[in-house]
């Protein structure tokens, strides 16, 4: 469900040109196996956009405050550890509010991400939200796509897949994040509902301020019989052209609904709101509370990629990441807190995740220590702040943080090295088996497979994944 006819229509374009690359498939179905039950109503998945320095947030090492002349390699984290409310859990400093919540939450310090060849932003956000590397000859879905056609919500008024927080339109990376944000050949009705601004959501639920509502009616009855009769869509296929127009409809419904209400920021009490604000990240943790209260199956709010900003520090690190811890720690741990208030924490899993992980020396595999590929020259010695945290892209380690949903809590799982290179040593989960464990939260098995071209498309690569069942409590 898009936000703007200008919007939609893009992204109806999007995905016909999708299914034409596909092959116009005329139906899909789900394979008839009975499902497990579900350990998590709705899914969050909290999204450190850009690659989060795992050592400088939820895996901590031994601190190197920063000095001229100081050795790059001897700088394994640029903040000191502090205590959590989790006997024996660490974090970092910039995170107190979180370490606050610890008790009720897992570190998990030892998900490896997957070697793809190039080391690349897009590939890796296409892996880690379908489970599967680009490119691929199937429009494959999106795993919030995926969850929302397997367990739909209760009721049709309500979006079974909210994205808040990413800008598309306009981003330098447009083009591969259009091809995620998308539920590929399940088709445009379990498309996320995007939310680029979570204080404009709102408006995304109400009809222009200049139509009243029996124009708006007509106006929606005119598209929708324009989109029956398009020659465009007939050609894509029968379930596709059906598929779109059920996305049409369920987007009215919702604005005619009393759920829409949910959307509606301005209805929480100034002093929650407040601790909340601290960006759009910040509410957009508030709304993804307000959807999980009425039944969203999945939600994702995004710290928002962008190249070479935010979480993707590769110069002036430890600067950017004190920012961005002051984005995220106040409102993750509020998430929780309300959740568990409110009886939904336990019903819920939180995933706070991102690409891959980060290392001052190392690009991608561990084996390739102190390696200066021409991406960045680190300096033998610092001699600027801007190299305090230089960090480089990392694929021999990173941490995701996880609440609720059944999950274990008050603990660390698995561990890395304390000196470098500081791959996994304990207890390695890949990152296809995290998402196996995800979906079987959520009551999808890891081989579930939909019918596609008449072959069966895994909800994971190949069916293989295996959920990490002894993650969960």
């Amino acid at each position: 469900m898009p936000t703007s006819r200008r919007h939609f229509l893009h992204r109806s374009a999007a995905l016909t040109a999708a299914t034409f690359a596909a092959g116009r498939p005329d139906a899909v179905w789900a394979q008839g196996k009975p499902l497990p039950e579900a350990k998590a109503d709705t899914v969050i998945l909290l999204w450190m956009g850009g690659g989060m320095a795992q050592t400088d947030t939820f895996d901590p090492k031994p601190h190197t405050p920063y000095a001229p002349g100081v050795r790059s390699a001897d700088v394994l984290s640029t903040f000191p550890t502090i205590d959590t409310a989790a006997d024996g859990v660490k974090l970092t400093a910039g995170l107190e509010n979180i370490a606050k919540v610890m008790d009720r939450g897992m570190v998990i310090r030892s998900v490896v991400p997957p070697d793809l060849g190039r080391l690349l932003h897009s590939r890796h956000q296409f892996h880690w939200h379908t489970g599967y590397e680009p490119p691929q000859s199937v429009a494959v879905p999106h795993l919030g796509s995926i969850i929302a056609r397997t367990r739909p919500p209760a009721r049709a008024d309500i979006p079974g897949f909210v994205d808040i927080g990413q800008t598309i339109e306009g981003n330098p990376d447009a083009e591969t994040l259009k091809v995620f944000h998308s539920a590929g050949f399940l088709g445009n009705e379990f498309a996320p509902f995007l939310i680029p601004d979570p204080r404009d959501a709102v408006s995304a639920m109400r009809p222009p301020v200049h139509m009243t509502p029996l124009r708006f009616r007509r106006r929606y009855e005119s598209y929708r019989s324009m989109m029956k009769s398009s020659p465009v869509l007939r050609q894509a296929g029968q379930y596709h052209q059906e598929s779109l127009l059920r996305s049409v409809e369920n987007a009215h419904r919702l604005l005619e609904s009393p759920t829409a209400k949910a959307f509606d920021l301005s209805l929480e009490p100034k002093a929650i709101y407040d601790i909340y604000n601290t960006s759009r990240f910040g509410l957009g943790c508030l709304l993804a509370r307000r959807l999980t209260e009425i039944g969203v199956r999945f939600i994702e709010v995004t710290t928002e990629y962008m190249p070479f900003q935010r979480w993707d520090t590769h110069a002036n690190g430890h600067e950017r990441l004190v920012e961005m811890k002051k984005e995220i720690d106040r409102p993750i741990a509020q998430l929780v807190r309300d959740l568990e208030e409110r009886g939904l924490l336990r019903r819920t899993l939180i995933v706070v995740g991102s690409e891959f992980g980060r290392d001052m020396m190392a690009e991608g595999k561990p084996e390739r220590f102190i390696a200066n590929d021409g991406t960045i020259q680190v300096p033998e010695r610092m001699s600027d702040p801007r190299h305090y945290g230089m960090h480089r892209h990392f694929t021999g380690a990173q941490s995701v943080l996880v609440f609720g949903g059944g999950m274990k809590q008050g603990v660390a799982y698995g561990a890395t090295a304390d000196e470098r290179p500081m791959r996994v040593i304990d207890k390695p989960i890949a990152l296809v088996d995290l998402q196996a464990t995800i979906l079987h939260a959520a009551g999808v098995p890891a081989d579930l497979a939909y019918t596609f071209e008449q072959r069966p498309v895994y909800v994971t690569k190949d069916g293989k994944a295996r959920p990490a069942l002894d993650l969960f409590a």
